[in-house]
């Protein structure tokens, strides 16, 4: 994770809300109109208590007229503000989860592989949540804070220069020094809370996605201690943290008394000494004591802002992460002529995996790749791709090394089926259109029948707008992977890179695919990997790599 200041991340997250500025100036106008509608009400009581002691100012009814028109105000401009602030924030969380995702669709696969995909559901999720308190409740209550505080320093100043001085500094004990002092003692808790949450988030996923084999295997009791150890953990932390907010606001609440009894003595003092009267007293002591308000707000974000910092600081890190691959454009458009690679070398950091690979893909055969598992098979798939680049060597369509060609004209010429197939918490038939959202009914099932699926999903009772389950766990393994084959054929991409599509397959479902794969002629190049001797039959050409090397 990259270290940033709390003010590196306030100013990039503050930045963010500049599409929204016209709505946080108004929520700033409307706060500070509230709080001085607030403030009014106060001091018109104070003056209230005046006219009755025989100060000259207007009537006792004007007053009361006056501290009700003010509260009305305030409820109004009060609603209006947490209006304006709430819209602002729950849109720009749409917006920066759509950045995330958009970051992560360009991090994915290179970046993505072997991520804790936990902790990144909690950064999508609750950690873009907790922004929502900078957002709402930070921001413009900040701006207000400074506005409101410097009208109240120049309104008690007019009284005395002293009492001004002293409601300035009161003002930044209680909302620039305490949040700042109440951040620094909470230190690095609200990070480690935050990746804790992360980390307890992937240990669940994993456990709920593995829950057959763990009562398979008679591992139910490890799991659920090691859950139990990460949410004490948690818990433990947690507690820490409330009790020092606990304590943060003791001491602020502490903090105002002080400054009030200091206005007090110093405004009594002033009397006597001749220099103010007993409104220098009453007016300036009910101002400071009941116009904490916008400071005190500050003051409470003293801790729960380092948890915010922490959120957003990991929502930075994804946004900040450069892309392995990065996406081509601009390049001249392609057709399909067949593909290659060309003295391929390629490493997953230290580890050598492919050395010096090389084959032809003409277009309109069937190439087969076998080997041992680990052998990098998998990989010189993924590198047509391009998920990856090449240490050395080129990999290349149409003889155009591919990361040269536009990324989008890339995509629409390959289909990719992997080993597991994902399919999405949705019907049959958006999880096939996915692959090619304006394909007609007619398309679609015509695929279907390809991958030797369709008299399956006909048998079902809502036939293709039959759920799937989440990752279609309602489908069989074979089933699925029938189903992603069918997804490859409505793309229609003139080539298929195939990794092992009839591992989870009988024999005759396997028949039907492989004729079909036969029967698509020059239409349809197919690469295909393969343990299976009989898938491996159809294919005009095999290559055997081992241990990252032709043989």
């Amino acid at each position: 994770m990259k270290k940033r200041s709390n003010l590196s991340v306030m100013a990039r997250l503050i930045g963010l809300v500049k599409p929204l500025t016209g709505y946080m100036l108004l929520a700033i106008l409307m706060g500070l109109c509230g709080h001085i509608c607030a403030g009014l009400i106060t001091i018109l009581g104070g003056y209230a208590v005046m006219k009755v002691l025989g100060y000259s100012l207007p009537a006792l009814p004007v007053l009361f007229t006056a501290a009700v028109i003010a509260a009305v105000l305030r409820g109004l401009l009060r609603y209006g503000e947490q209006s304006c602030n709430h819209f602002i924030a729950f849109k720009l969380l749409a917006l920066i989860r759509d950045r995330v995702f958009r970051a992560l669709r360009k991090l994915a696969p290179a970046k993505l592989e072997g991520k804790d995909k936990g902790n990144l559901i909690s950064v999508i999720t609750s950690d873009i949540e907790l922004l929502e308190i900078f957002y709402a409740h930070t921001i413009s209550p900040a701006a207000i804070a400074l506005l409101f505080s410097l009208l109240m320093t120049v309104y008690i100043g007019s009284y005395h220069w002293m009492l001004g001085i002293w409601a300035l500094v009161s003002y930044l004990m209680i909302g620039v020094v305490q949040p700042v002092v109440v951040s620094r003692l909470s230190g690095k808790d609200e990070m480690e809370q935050r990746k804790g949450a992360g980390e307890l988030s992937g240990y669940l996923l994993d456990s709920l996605r593995g829950l057959s084999e763990t009562i398979q295997y008679g591992q139910c009791e490890k799991r659920l201690e090691g859950l139990n150890t990460r949410t004490d953990a948690l818990l433990k932390n947690e507690e820490k943290m409330k009790r020092k907010a606990g304590r943060n606001t003791a001491l602020g609440g502490m903090a105002v008394l002080l400054c009030d009894l200091v206005m007090l003595a110093l405004s009594a003092y002033l009397m006597i000494s001749g220099r103010v009267g007993f409104d220098g007293v009453l007016i300036p002591t009910l101002a400071l004591m009941s116009l904490f308000g916008p400071v005190l707000a500050l003051s409470a974000l003293g801790s729960t802002l380092q948890n915010t910092f922490a959120a957003g600081n990991r929502v930075l890190d994804i946004l900040d992460e450069t892309p392995v691959i990065e996406e081509v454009t601009g390049q001249k458009e392609i057709s399909f002529t067949g593909a290659a690679a060309k003295d391929v070398h390629f490493s997953y950091g230290a580890e050598e995996i492919l050395r010096g690979v090389s084959l032809c893909v003409p277009k309109g055969k069937i190439i087969g790749l076998s080997g041992k598992s680990g052998s990098g098979k998998s990989t010189l798939l993924k590198l047509f791709m391009r998920f990856w680049e090449t240490d050395r060597g080129t990999v290349s369509v149409s003889d155009v090394p591919v990361n040269r060609i536009n990324t989008a004209n890339l995509r629409k010429m390959e289909s990719f089926v992997t080993q597991d197939t994902h399919l999405f918490h949705d019907s049959i038939r958006k999880n096939l259109l996915f692959a090619r959202p304006d394909a007609s009914e007619e398309e679609m099932i015509a695929a279907a029948k390809k991958a030797s699926v369709h008299d399956f999903v006909i048998s079902l009772p809502k036939g293709y707008d039959t759920p799937v389950g989440e990752l279609g766990d309602t489908l069989s393994g074979g089933e699925r992977q029938r189903l992603g084959l069918a997804r490859a054929f409505l793309h229609d991409a003139p080539l298929m890179l195939l990794d092992e599509p009839t591992s989870n397959l009988d024999s005759l479902n396997e028949a039907v695919i492989l004729r079909a794969l036969k029967e698509e002629g020059e239409e349809r190049t197919v690469l295909i990997v393969s343990h299976r001797a009989s898938t491996m039959k159809i294919a005009d050409t095999v290559y055997s790599i081992d241990s990252g090397r032709m043989s």
